[in-house]
Parts: structure tokens; sequence; C-alpha cells
């Protein structure tokens, strides 16, 4: 089982919270795709959203405003009949958090509760699937993470989605509300434009013939996840939560197969540049990272374990990471104008 079913989602009325985002805007393509009835809530006119790139936004349904907003949410899930809520609306970055908590734990944990309870209260949602993260479980003493671990987030980011955990646990223990939760690796692909990540700005450096810049001391290691391969986890764990196996649980989604900041750095360059030979050989340039060892308030190593996910629903990830990573520096060519 490591495919979507067409018959399951068509017709289906699916809200999709952060539709713009990178997740979101490649979940909500899939599911307008497949032939799914779909909403997206959308705070803010995000132009160069993958979402509006592929055309996408135009084929939805659109609520305009915030997922903080329980009247807005109780509207949106009666008024559409709401069937299957995916909620990744969130404030993702790690540097933003740590320059405003407020506003991150608002976004983050209060957007969490009013969802989930203006779903609770719409008698017409059988299934949500919550975007928790690898960053909920904080520092562990060992590695990989399994779901069993507990969650003790110290900074402002991770501390956001082990409540957000949390919550989401409490109403599917206490209100037997269907709910699924995913940890995932840190997600990458075209449509990411928060440049201060790793991928992302990597990608832009070396397309543009700069030097990247690695914040940290280049040996933090992280598992990366092709943003595709969390869209199929998704919606297979959406399609599984009438399995009581599946309802209520959380969920790590990575690749387990972690790598150091360095050795995505380099992944990309050499990607790149192999690009760049075949099409402009002049043009092609050998970049070293400037690592600046700076970085404050992170995790220095996490990845998961993923094989409680793997075991009963059947997701594996589809993309190999090189794939994955040619496929990112075409959109990424693509969108910064960059002949390739």
């Amino acid at each position: 089982m490591n495919s979507v079913s067409s018959s399951f989602w068509r017709e289906r009325s699916v809200l999709v919270t952060g539709c713009t985002g990178l997740l979101g805007s490649w979940l909500t393509q899939t599911l307008y795709e497949i032939g799914a009835d779909v909403v997206g809530l959308v705070r803010d006119n995000i132009p160069q959203s993958q979402l509006v790139r592929s055309g996408t936004l135009a084929h939805i349904r659109v609520a305009q405003g915030d997922v903080t907003d329980y009247a807005l949410m109780e509207r949106v899930l009666n008024e559409y009949e709401v069937d299957c809520v995916f909620h990744l609306a969130a404030q993702t970055i790690v540097g933003i958090a740590n320059r405003a908590p407020l506003s991150t734990f608002e976004a983050n944990i209060k957007g969490t509760w009013v969802i989930l309870e203006a779903a609770r209260r719409a008698p017409t949602v059988k299934r949500i699937v919550l975007a928790s993260s690898d960053k909920a479980y904080g520092t562990q003493p060992v590695l990989p993470y399994t779901e069993e671990m507990p969650l003790h987030g110290q900074h402002p980011y991770d501390v956001s989605k082990s409540a957000a955990d949390l919550i989401a646990q409490m109403y599917a223990n206490t209100y037997k509300l269907p709910i699924a939760i995913t940890r995932c690796a840190n997600l990458y692909g075209g449509g990411d434009l928060n440049w201060n990540r790793l991928v992302p700005g990597t990608i832009r450096s070396a397309l543009q013939g700069e030097q990247p810049v690695i914040r940290s001391d280049g040996t933090f290691l992280r598992d990366y996840l092709y943003v595709k391969d969390a869209v199929l986890a998704y919606m297979l764990l959406a399609e599984a939560l009438d399995r009581p196996e599946v309802c209520g649980q959380a969920f790590n989604c990575g690749t387990d197969a972690p790598l150091s900041v360095l050795e995505v750095t380099y992944l990309i360059l050499r990607l790149a540049r192999q690009l760049q030979l075949k099409r402009h050989s002049e043009m092609a340039v050998d970049l070293e990272p400037l690592v600046l060892n700076k970085a404050k308030n992170e995790i220095k190593d996490q990845y998961l374990d993923s094989s409680k996910v793997k075991c009963l629903i059947g997701w594996q990830p589809q993309w190999s990471r090189e794939a994955a990573m040619q496929e990112s520096l075409a959109w990424y060519a693509d969108y910064l104008g960059v002949v390739l």
C-alpha cells in the first residue's frame, strides 16, 4: 500500500489549512488533481507560492482568514461540510520563533486548539491529519527518535510543536476525535521560499554562483524528507483513519538516513555543477560553503525511526535523494530565471 486511492478522494470535501506553504501547496495540488473537493485556508496573499504558480489556487474554494479565528473555522467546516482536515497552518521558521515567540505560540498552539475544537463540534468531520514535527521531541538522549519518547521541546519553536502535539493527543483521547499526528523530518522541495533554510538557501546560492552560508558548524545531523513523499504519507494516513490502530496515533515520517549539514550542502553543489556543466560549461564554478558556526537554540543531532508508519500503512519514500534534489534544483532554476 504505497499509493493513494483516487476513488477515496473523488468529490470528498477536504480542508487544508496552511495551503500556501511548502507542504500545503503540494498536498492541495495533489488533492485537486485526484478529484477532491478542496477548501484552502489562506491568511496572506503569497503570489510566489507553488499553489499559485501551479494554477491550483484558481481551481479550489478559498476561505480567507486566520486559523486562530474560531468563528471562521466553525463556519468553514460546517458550510463546506468538510469530511477531512489537514491542519498544516503554522509559523515554521526556528529563527522567527526565537525572535517572536508570542506570534509563534499564537499560530502553532492556539491555531491547533481552535481547529480541533471546531472539528469536534462539526458533525461532518470524520478524519484529521495534524502536522507536528520531529522538533516536538526536543533533545533526546537516544537516537533515532521513536514515537514512544516524551515530548519536551526547550526552545520556542520546539515548545510550540510539543504543545500542539499534546493538545491533539488530548482531543483524540478525551473526545475520540479521529486524528493522526505526523512528526516529519525536515521537509524540502520546490516552493520553499524561506531562504534561510539549508536546502533552498544553498540551492539559490549554487544556481547564482555564490558561496553558500552555513550558520552552524556543518556537523549537525538531520533527516531530510522530500515534500512529495510527505504528501503521500499524509494522504495514506487520512485514508487509514478508519482503522483503530491508526486513529489517535503519532507517526514519524523520514528516510531513516540522516545527513550532516555539510553533506547536504555538498550534494546540492555537486548536482548544480553537473547541471551547469551539461549546458554551460564556462559558467560552472567550484563553490565552497562559508561555515559561520553561529547557530543558537537549535538541536544538534535529530533524526527519526519511521518503522511504525511503514509497518502500519505501508508508506515508503518514493524519491531517491538525488532525484528529489534534482527536481528541486529544476524548480528553483525556473523560479529564479536561471537557464540550466
